[in-house]
């Protein structure tokens, strides 16, 4: 990898990381619902008008847009907004790549390798450590929704999966014009017009830098560099670099909002980092013709989760 492709991986992980941040100070301004579906707007136009037509079917971008934007992002911002810690959900959220391997294991009949399923256990583990530090600390209810979040999140990557969009910021504009109705329609039964109105009438430049930065850098700019950097290098080049984003997601958060890093969390990141790590970039399974499955080979259409 060239090093201007190089600064511009760990570029677009310290993007994702900081958004973490970023959401935590957009709370204070925003109902998390609304929240989540201004960023979406936001994301959806007018970058909808200069992208093209979709490039999948519109079965794919639904689904994909109520599982990952309606579900995913809807729980981690009401898990946030509850209490869990911003540098403690970049890190926990990545369990995601367990329940990814494990769903497509139940769905597309993807069996995980002995290397995949000890990386699972070790991920688990740190999820344990961490749930125990924040109890020790923080609601566990909160902790429980950015758990259900990354539950969703894998749904959204076997979506995804079956899906193969050539695109994928053509993709990810498309999938954000989805959860914008949806996730307005909750806030208004759940939060309420007036929080909303209230939250609306309120906003200031900061609130508006906010949105901007969780739809255009995290959205637009992060997944139009990260698709431009999977059409020149192998996806196992690139998808270690995501494995920064919780360093980057703690670090900030205790750059910017004084959040401390304890012990059990730090053991916690080592566990889920070097567990997602085994899980995320072991060689997979694969189907040969006639319906054999072997282990060692890498798949080449398989893609990195990554945040948005």
């Amino acid at each position: 990898m060239r090093p201007t492709h190089l600064c511009l991986a760990v570029l677009v992980t310290a993007a994702w990381g900081v958004n973490f941040t970023v959401i935590e100070i957009g709370l204070d301004h925003f109902p998390p619902l609304l929240f989540s579906a201004l960023r979406f707007l936001a994301a959806a136009l007018p970058a909808v008008f200069f992208v093209g037509r979709p490039k999948v079917a519109w079965k794919w971008i639904l689904g994909v847009g109520l599982a990952l934007g309606v579900a995913k992002f809807g729980l981690l911002f009401v898990g946030m907004d509850a209490g869990m810690p911003a540098g403690l959900s970049s890190l926990v959220l990545q369990i995601q790549a367990v329940f990814t391997a494990l769903i497509a294991f139940a769905v597309l009949g993807e069996r995980p390798t002995r290397v995949r399923l000890l990386g699972m256990a070790v991920a688990l583990c740190g999820v344990g450590v961490a749930a125990v530090d924040e109890g020790t600390g923080g609601p566990l209810g909160a902790f429980v929704l950015v758990i259900a979040a990354a539950v969703c999140w894998g749904v959204s990557n076997v979506l995804i999966r079956k899906a193969s969009p050539p695109d994928s910021l053509n993709f990810m504009v498309w999938v954000s014009t989805v959860p914008v109705v949806p996730l307005l329609l909750l806030s208004l039964l759940t939060e309420g017009p007036s929080a909303d109105l209230a939250a609306l009438r309120a906003l200031d430049w900061q609130g508006i830098g906010v949105i901007m930065y969780v739809a255009w850098v995290t959205t637009v700019f992060g997944f139009g560099v990260w698709g431009w950097l999977l059409r020149r290098h192998p996806a196992s080049t690139v998808a270690p670099f995501s494995l920064l984003v919780p360093v980057f997601g703690m670090s900030s958060a205790a750059l910017f909002l004084g959040e401390p890093v304890s012990n059990l969390r730090w053991c916690a990141a080592a566990l889920l980092v070097g567990g997602v790590a085994l899980t995320s970039l072991a060689p997979a399974s694969t189907a040969s013709p006639g319906g054999v499955r072997t282990e060692g080979v890498p798949d080449s259409a398989e893609r990195p989760a990554v945040n948005v």
